[in-house]
Order: C-alpha cells, then structure tokens, then sequence
C-alpha cells in the first residue's frame, strides 16, 4: 500500500490494538495508523497536525484555498495563506516511559507496545510534513536518546531504539525531564507518552521546566483497560511492578475505592497540566489508535481555532 493510497474501510480492522499487537515491525503499524488517520480526516474538522497558528505568507498556486486569510484578502486586495507552526520547521521530541510497569498487558498490546505505537504513528506523520522527530526513551534515567532530525532515515533510528528497550526499572521523570530540558535549548514540541505512575508534584515540577524554555507540552497518559476499569473477579494475586510487592485481594470489595482514587488522580494531573498551558489526554490500549489520536488531535486544534478567534 503506497503514502498515497487512500485505504478503504477494509483498513479499519487492522488498527485494533489487538491486531495491531500480531504486528511486530513498528513501522508498519505506523503506516496502517496514519493511513487510518488520513482515512478519517475527510469525516473530521482536523486537517494536518499543526500545533498552532504562527503568520501569514503569500498565496502561491497550488496552495490549499481553505487556508486564504479571506479578511487580510479584503484589506489588501491580497491572498495570503495561513502558515501553522507545522509549515516553520517544528522540532517535535517524544519522552517514552520505559519503565516496568509499561510492560503490563493481559490482552493485546502491553502499555509500552502501545505508546511505542503512538510515538511511531505521530513521528512518522510529522515526518510526512518534513518536521524533524527525535525520542528519549526513560525509566528512572534517560536511557536512549535521538536528537530531532527530519531524515528519512529517522523514522528507523527512533524505532531501532524502541525495539531494543527492556521496560525494567522504577520511574523517575521529574530527574529525566529536567536533564532533557538542558538538552533541548530550542523551543518546539515536547509529547511524553507515559502511564505516569509518579507523585503529581515531582511530574508537574519536571515538566514545567520544559515550559520555561517556551517549549509546548503534550502529556499523553497511556493506561491499560485494566486499570480503569478494574474488572478482575474472585480473589486475585497482584504482582506489583516498580517494586511495589504482591498482594492478594478480592477486588470486587475495592472496585468503587479503586476506581475513585484512579479518576481523582487523573483529574488531578488534567487540571495540573491545562492550569500551566499543556495538554493531555488519557488513552486506553482498548482505543484504536488512529481513532485515539485523531479525536485528540482534532479537539487540540479546535481549542487552538478557540484561542485566535478570542485574539
């Protein structure tokens, strides 16, 4: 299937994160998730993947006319086009949680499987507009890293370097945000994919340091269906992750208690992230990606449409 196909619905079964998991090269599953992207634009307010408006050029034939500045047209007798941040080389950098608990996954795709997925499918649609990718992958240090490039060889070192990461360690991002700050001087776009098992004031802390530097701060929270909804039966032993021990329960008597102190801490870390300017979205490895992605997308460039009309 060429970059250029546009897939029918028959497209549609392979972005279950279930098929997905029987798919073993991450490019592909990149490809078959962007093509899914590309098939849903037409039915989505979102086109592209701009992260924000940033000037005006001058219209030149072959551009899309849905982009002309039709109220700078009636000024100037003029056409000009709106250039999104997409258009003015973005340097986008994806913090990948490596961590042991990432590895957990009873049905389909692991949490880490599925957020490697999600930094694939997004670098290689970045990649596509020519921006320059790059990837530190982390657990409780900064295990790897890529500096951002827009190569086409790109797309392979980022892999390469999922690939070969073992989920194992405890977490410590607040540590590997402000090391990565130091490493990026430029402002661009930072997207941590995580399932962000850390105290909310060590993550905000790491992450407003990113922001210092100007730099635009999406958190994407990968959780298991598991763990949101916690439909286990009968006495269950759990083996901790993170070195947080076993214990055996009967989770039907702590479902609701459960359940609460998940979607309080979820809140909690919304409110945190939007009250300093930056985005999240919780995804579960249920999701399809592409359908995931771009609902997240969409409402992301919505609420930047919101913002400039406000201007």
């Amino acid at each position: 299937m060429s970059e250029t196909t546009r897939p029918g619905d028959d497209l549609r079964k392979y972005l279950d994160p279930k098929v997905l998991a029987k798919i073993t090269r991450l490019d592909l599953q990149a490809r078959l998730v962007v093509e899914g992207f590309i098939a849903g634009l037409h039915r989505s307010p979102f086109h592209g993947f701009s992260v924000e408006f940033a000037s005006h050029r001058g219209y030149v034939p072959g551009d899309d006319t849905r982009h002309i500045d039709w109220k700078v047209q009636a000024k100037t007798d003029r056409y000009y086009v709106k250039q999104y941040e997409e258009e003015t080389n973005l340097k986008a950098t994806f913090l990948l949680d490596a961590s042991e608990s990432m590895q957990y996954g009873r049905d389909g795709m692991t949490k880490y499987q599925y957020a490697a997925a999600i930094v694939a499918s997004l670098g290689y649609l970045l990649l596509r507009q020519q921006d320059a990718v790059g990837l530190a992958v982390f657990d409780d240090d900064l295990r790897s890293y890529v500096s951002a490039a827009a190569s086409g060889a790109q797309l392979k070192r980022i892999i390469h370097e999922m690939d070969v990461a073992q989920p194992r360690q405890k977490t410590s991002l607040e540590s590997v945000c402000h090391a990565m700050a130091e490493k990026l001087p430029r402002r661009g776009l930072v997207c941590l994919v995580s399932d962000l098992f850390v105290d909310t004031e060590g993550l905000l802390r790491g992450l407003q340091h990113f922001r210092h530097y100007d730099h635009e701060v999406i958190v994407l929270h990968v959780m298991d269906t598991d763990e949101l909804t916690f439909g286990f039966q009968g006495n269950t032993m759990f083996n901790g992750l993170e070195e947080t021990g076993r214990l055996l329960v009967d989770p039907r008597a702590l479902r609701a208690g459960y359940l609460e102190a998940v979607n309080d801490f979820c809140l909690d870390v919304k409110r945190a992230c939007v009250s300093h300017r930056m985005d999240y979205k919780r995804i579960s490895t249920a999701d399809n990606l592409d359908a995931a992605l771009l609902a997240f997308l969409a409402a992301r460039a919505a609420a930047v449409r919101k913002a400039g009309a406000k201007r």
